[in-house]
């Protein structure tokens, strides 16, 4: 969190609270956009279009992020479909990265 940035169970104002979420979204923004570059690197590394959608892959990660939720303390009714989005967002950006990638004629 930021230097301003109080932690939830010390908050007792709005303000404070926004001042907490928007320094987390702040924090989530940039660990996605590295997220994202891990995607830019499987469209670059999987030789073929049919390796993007791996859905016994995605299966393992909902299970992990919904182990590691459980002890983090976060709800599988936030946990599950966030990342279910997330994957199918992940998955369409790959595929689109991986299509550039090779009409642009340059090697994976």
């Amino acid at each position: 969190m930021s230097e301003t940035a109080l932690p939830p169970e010390d908050c007792t104002t709005m303000a404070e609270v926004r001042r907490g979420v928007d320094a987390l979204d702040r924090q989530l923004v940039e660990l996605l956009a590295v997220r994202q570059r891990y995607m830019d690197a499987a469209a670059r590394i999987k030789p073929s279009r049919d390796q993007v959608y791996d859905a016994a892959r995605i299966e393992d990660v909902v299970a992990k992020v919904k182990a590691h939720g459980t002890i983090a303390g976060l709800s599988d009714q936030i946990a599950e479909p966030v990342w279910r989005l997330l994957i199918d967002r992940s998955i369409a950006h790959e595929l689109a990265r991986w299509d550039v990638i090779r009409s642009a004629g340059t090697k994976p």
